[in-house]
């Protein structure tokens, strides 16, 4: 009779870093970090050193020290006397809205180029073929300076609306003015407020503190205001539409039970906007439409020319790029979804917007991100039309006036990176959450 035993197990060498594939890949991923870490520990030591050399430091401190310069398209309160933080923040903030106002626009125009290539009408395929070839095929630059002389040359001048038969007239019941000096249109305000709450969060300089001992409330030295007025507003919508959500996981129990699923859509519609139209009501809400007094318009919401020109042609040229996306999305759902959807009676309309598009998004959205990052990336061309974002900020006239080349650009690096990453991961876990759940 025979017994069996184990075999003794094999003591640790260090050959098995190398030749046992149980320790091999944790190997490989040490000796790349430490690499990377050294790389990373040369590089700073040396620009340590040329800095010395060049009698320099390596310091922030001069984003507590009065800006000097002036923002003409801003978002908070902001003079020369503001620190380069806060024209930094500035800056920051232009970059976001106009990136924005960019994926927005051009998502919507970009779907909409990308269904007409697809039309049996040769006529609109054509053309729409024709707009994405040559704004694809131009520079985005050339395009941002060509709306932007588009804009001054072309538009009306304020005085052209002067007079009983002016001109140039204004649109939207007479709330929206396009003249060669940007777009006027009607502010948002409320006649019983609930006021604004000043956050103190940045650094102030010596010019900044000689202003506040003087009793008067710096929003340019390092003070926000948060308006109430527009949280209340904010978490009325969220409250509705949680609500909503509630509503629709009650109708889908009730259809898994009965079969029978109830009507949502105008208990949903209520509940989101009856509440909002209430709180509006309660403050007071109204528009404050511009009008021309002497030689400008006053009142309302201006939106300089740069603004306008970086805008559209960011939308219009990143648009051409999601036309083919939306256009390669559509042809990769087979053809007999369509054909089925038609042998139901369905027109070709509901076709595309209840049986082709939501089966393509899922394959349009992940290239989608890129071009929502390079529409932001591209943003930072403002300097050519003058808009102050946060290149022409803290890139721009901070890095001249202060002499921190190594300071200013790494914090642009960082500021762009942030933003690019905090994209991905929004749009990534909306991408997730979508995503057909494969059993």
């Amino acid at each position: 009779m025979t017994t069996m035993t184990d075999p003794p197990r094999e003591s640790f060498r260090l050959s098995m870093l190398l030749y046992d594939s149980r320790y091999r890949s944790m190997t490989i991923q040490i000796i790349v970090l430490m690499g990377f870490m050294l790389g990373a520990a040369w590089l700073i030591n040396n620009a340590v050193q040329n800095l010395a050399e060049a009698g320099k430091t390596f310091s922030f401190r001069f984003m507590s020290e009065p800006s000097g310069y002036d923002i003409n398209q801003r978002l908070i309160d902001y003079s020369s006397r503001s620190t380069h933080a806060r024209a930094a923040v500035v800056g920051i903030l232009n970059t976001l809205l106009v990136a924005l106002m960019g994926c927005i626009a051009a998502t919507v125009l970009g779907v909409i180029l990308g269904i007409l290539r697809l039309s049996k009408n040769w006529m609109v395929s054509r053309l729409a073929a024709v707009y994405v070839e040559a704004m694809r095929n131009v520079p985005v630059l050339l395009w941002i300076v060509l709306t932007m002389a588009i804009m001054v040359e072309f538009m009306p001048a304020p005085r052209e609306f002067r007079g009983e038969e002016p001109e140039a007239r204004m649109y939207l019941f007479d709330s929206v003015a396009i003249t060669n000096r940007g777009v006027y249109i009607p502010e948002p305000k409320f006649a019983n407020g609930l006021g604004d709450i000043p956050v103190a969060i940045s650094l102030r300089s010596e010019g900044c503190e000689s202003y506040l001992e003087g009793g008067e409330l710096a929003d340019s030295c390092g003070l926000f205001q948060i308006s109430l007025d527009l949280w209340l507003i904010i978490a009325v919508l969220l409250a509705g539409i949680f609500t909503a959500k509630l509503n629709v996981k009650r109708a889908n129990r009730i259809q898994a039970a009965t079969g029978e699923r109830p009507n949502t859509l105008w208990v949903n519609l209520a509940v989101i906007i009856l509440p909002t139209l209430a709180v509006l009501w309660y403050l007071g809400f109204y528009l404050d439409k511009p009008e021309l007094k002497g030689f400008n318009f006053r009142g309302g919401i201006h939106m300089r020319n740069s603004l306008i020109a970086l805008w559209l042609a960011l939308s219009l040229y990143t648009a051409a790029f999601i036309a083919e996306i939306v256009r390669a999305g559509i042809l990769a759902i087979p053809k007999g979804q369509s054909e089925a959807a038609a042998a139901l009676g369905l027109r070709q309309g509901k076709i595309m917007r209840l049986v082709i598009l939501p089966q393509a998004w899922r394959v349009i959205f992940p290239p989608l991100i890129s071009q929502f990052l390079n529409l932001t990336k591209n943003s930072s061309l403002a300097i050519a039309v003058g808009y102050m974002d946060v290149t022409g900020t803290l890139g721009g006239i901070t890095l001249n006036q202060t002499g921190r080349e190594m300071e200013t650009v790494l914090l642009l690096m960082l500021v762009y990176l942030v933003i690019s990453l905090s994209i991905s991961s929004v749009m990534n876990a909306y991408n997730r959450r979508n995503a057909l759940k494969e059993r």
